[in-house]
């Protein structure tokens, strides 16, 4: 349900504090019914021993005197005597379980004809019907104060039980709290891993179920920025002891007399030269380079100049907000934006070529790269973004080492951005770079 909150913290307290009120609520329940009976008890011996007095008190009193008898009885203890006639509207006695339990047990008493009713020629009280003696046909209604049945349920009791439930409920929300902060330090922190940063260490005391799950993260933690820094350096120690080679051969080469193989090789050459280069840009860590704040319009006009001038079809068309300044790091976007051209030009429609675009909205930066090649089905777009995978149609340089998508990938999760890879209208593609300057990139994992 939307209405339920999402976090663990909240679900749990709402369950807990559900669950003590359906205990209050059961809880009360049970006193009422293990209460009733002993008060239904009380009232029906009030009333039988009260109808017993009366009656022997009129018996004993002289006749002139029963008057004032009965006046006294109104005074100081709000009984009244009635007479009992067939013609009095008497109201029945309502249907609840308590009062007729108190009818019950005043008749085991008084006999199975004594009757009892809450109202009697509109007037409203406790009335219980006696005989005085046997001569008496129609007997007498015996009135008490409704007070006698009604409970007034003390107001001190209603504040006491509040500030226990108000106590019981802080308790449970600081038991609550207290289980689901580490997990929340935990998401934090696999949110940081997963994009590319190193985790600080989580506490490791509390429950012995959590401080386990927290070791564990730790030492996982630990692992993967280990394996990153090994992976790092192994690549840029490959990709620096083939430089040296690479530029003695290149030097042969350049003293080659036979023309064509001078320029075959010399391609070949190049091309190794290039993947060695994306090699070093996957191992980089970006964390080094400071934020700056640059004009992405500008810049994306500054490559695109560029690339007019090496004799590419790359053009930049007004952009579409006038305000298109970000703190990013420029090194960085520079390179992820040149590895995009480059891709976009192996299959760039030679009549069409590469366009670039930018846009800005609230908090967000898009730069978007479009050619008319063949595109990339929707099933391959995550899988092309991983390191070293090309498709069967070399969609994403065949030429290379399957990282150019990679470092793009990885750059835009610098910048707390992604890259997505949409089809084009017409055919084509569209790698757009959507970046979120306003948010505090995170450093990268070394």
């Amino acid at each position: 349900m939307k209405l339920l909150p999402r976090s663990l913290l909240w679900r749990t307290f709402l369950l807990v504090a559900l669950l003590m009120l359906l205990s209050v609520a059961a809880w009360f329940a049970i006193f009422r019914s293990y209460e009733r009976e002993p008060r239904a008890r009380q009232l029906a011996q009030t009333l039988v021993s009260v109808a017993n007095l009366t009656r022997a008190a009129l018996i004993s009193a002289r006749p002139e005197a029963r008057r004032e008898l009965l006046r006294d009885l109104s005074d100081r203890e709000g009984i009244r005597i009635y007479p009992a006639d067939e013609a009095d509207r008497v109201a029945p006695l309502p249907d609840r379980p308590f009062l007729r339990r108190v009818e019950e047990l005043v008749q085991e008493q008084m006999g199975p004809g004594t009757r009892l009713t809450l109202e009697r020629e509109g007037e409203r009280a406790l009335f219980v019907n006696f005989h005085i003696d046997e001569s008496d046909e129609g007997g007498f209604w015996l009135a008490l104060p409704r007070e006698r049945i009604d409970r007034v349920f003390p107001l001190g009791w209603l504040g006491w039980g509040v500030a226990a439930l108000l106590l019981s409920l802080a308790g449970a929300w600081l038991i609550v709290y207290r289980i689901t902060r580490p997990l929340k330090a935990l998401e934090l922190a696999a949110r940081k891993v997963g994009a590319g940063e190193t985790a600080p260490r989580l506490d490791e005391s509390g429950p012995s179920e959590l401080a386990t799950v927290a070791r564990a993260f730790n030492q996982m933690s630990a692992d993967l920025a280990q394996i990153d820094q090994d992976r790092a350096l192994i690549l840029a120690g490959v990709s620096h002891d083939l430089r040296t080679p690479l530029t003695r051969l290149r030097m042969g080469i350049e003293m080659s007399a036979d023309e064509s193989l001078r320029e075959g090789m010399t391609a070949d050459v190049e091309e190794m030269d290039k993947t060695i280069g994306q090699f070093l840009d996957f191992a980089r860590s970006e964390g080094g380079e400071a934020l700056q704040e640059v004009d992405v319009a500008a810049l994306l006009t500054e490559l695109a100049a560029q690339y007019r001038r090496r004799g590419f079809d790359v053009t930049v068309p007004p952009a579409s907000t006038p305000a298109t300044a970000a703190s990013v790091r420029p090194q960085a976007l520079r390179r992820a934006v040149s590895n995009l051209i480059d891709n976009a030009l192996r299959h760039a429609d030679s009549r069409s070529g590469v366009e670039l675009a930018v846009s800005a909205t609230a908090g967000e930066f898009s730069i978007e790269v479009r050619d008319s090649g063949p595109g990339i089905p929707a099933g391959e777009v995550d899988r092309v973004k991983r390191p070293f995978v090309r498709l069967e149609a070399a969609r994403t340089n065949a030429a290379g080492a399957g990282l150019g998508l990679a470092i793009v990938d990885r750059i835009a999760r610098y910048h707390n951005g992604r890259l997505e890879l949409l089809p084009r209208a017409g055919g084509g593609l569209i790698a757009r770079l959507v970046l979120h300057p306003s948010v505090q990139p995170p450093a990268a994992a070394s």
